[in-house]
């Protein structure tokens, strides 16, 4: 059997990457449809190497008919049209913030909760999880089950392709900029990008904390366990695709190095690159394109009972956005279908 499929915020680098998701995957589909906003309209994007799909205008599109929905047009949007798509009768997989922590609205990285796709009847919408939030889920769920975390210190190094095309073109302007000493523009970003690090991602909020960082900490609890404290730290650094996060982790139960790397390495979604010399580790320039969340240096945390410490890398736009959405539209189409 196959689904009609539509992909709002086609044009996007998150839409775009679904796209090529889907097809790479061979997500059973009899039809694509690439949504975007009136600007849009008309434009060509590919599904596959030989389908160009045209470009709909989403605010014209009737969703009738339509299996999966795949959005990722930005919070504002998805408020307006997912409950559309949804009363239509289509399952929505929301890749925005809006419906993350409405609590009929199911929180899902597949790898670590997938029974949670159960409660999508109750609006029709699946949320996918912040980006930053996915892999360290992913990595954090076995070593969960074996010792059970108490808390979660992270400080992320999140690359510019989170804040979407604008991003991208601002740390390539500026740094081209640099080189042949013209001015630095700043649109996108509060400070200079090129050959710098932003603590700061999303709006500031009264405890101090961007709401990048918040939506880490109460993601992961709705995610894995709401009894996980969790303090976060998150930066956006000079680096055009991948998210890097050094994750310090306190457990009830005492869990050795050793032990902890050998569950990374059974875990699903997980790739363990993990030895003591140089290039023994993963960087996000090695990620690029990659499905997999990487870990590399699993090692003990002296400063508390219990605690050890790891770097985390994966591609932001794949596992951290389009790959996560399909993976969850695989296991609807599985087991919730019909």
């Amino acid at each position: 059997m196959g689904y009609k499929v539509a992909v709002v915020g086609a044009t996007g680098n998150v839409g775009r990457e679904i796209l090529q998701t889907l097809h790479e995957r061979d997500f059973p589909v009899d039809e694509v449809v690439a949504l975007a906003s009136s600007r849009s309209a008309g434009a060509e994007v590919s599904f596959g190497e030989d389908d160009i799909l045209k470009v709909q205008d989403l605010a014209k599109y009737d969703f009738k008919g339509t299996d999966i929905v795949l959005s990722s047009p930005g919070a504002k949007v998805s408020a307006e049209f997912s409950p559309k798509a949804a009363a239509a009768g289509a399952v929505v997989i929301d890749n925005t913030s809006h419906f993350r922590m409405d609590p009929d609205v199911p929180l899902v990285v597949p790898e670590v909760n997938p029974q949670a796709i159960s409660g999508w009847r109750k609006k029709g919408i699946i949320a996918n999880p912040n980006c930053s939030t996915i892999q360290m889920v992913v990595a954090l769920k076995p070593l969960h089950d074996l010792a059970t975390i108490r808390r979660v210190v992270v400080a992320t190094y999140q690359s510019v392709s989170g804040a979407g095309k604008e991003g991208m073109d601002e740390l390539f302007g500026q740094t081209r900029a640099i080189y042949v000493n013209d001015p630095v523009e700043k649109k996108k970003f509060t400070k200079q990008i090129a050959f710098n690090c932003i603590p700061h991602i999303d709006s500031f909020m009264d405890d101090g904390s961007t709401k990048e960082e918040w939506k880490m900490v109460v993601e992961t609890k709705k995610i894995l366990d709401p009894r996980i404290k969790v303090h976060a730290t998150a930066v956006r650094v000079p680096v055009f695709i991948g998210h890097s996060e050094a994750v310090n982790i306190e457990f009830e139960n005492p869990l050795s190095v050793e032990d902890a790397r050998q569950a990374l390495r059974r875990a699903p979604g997980v790739t363990v690159i993990d030895h003591r010399m140089d290039e023994g580790y993963v960087t996000p320039a090695e990620v690029t394109g990659e499905d997999a969340v990487f870990v590399s240096r699993i090692r003990e945390d002296i400063t508390v009972e219990n605690g050890l410490a790891m770097w985390v890398v994966a591609d932001n736009l794949r596992k951290g956005a389009a790959l996560n959405a399909v993976q969850i539209a695989e296991v609807w189409a599985e087991k919730y279908a019909g």
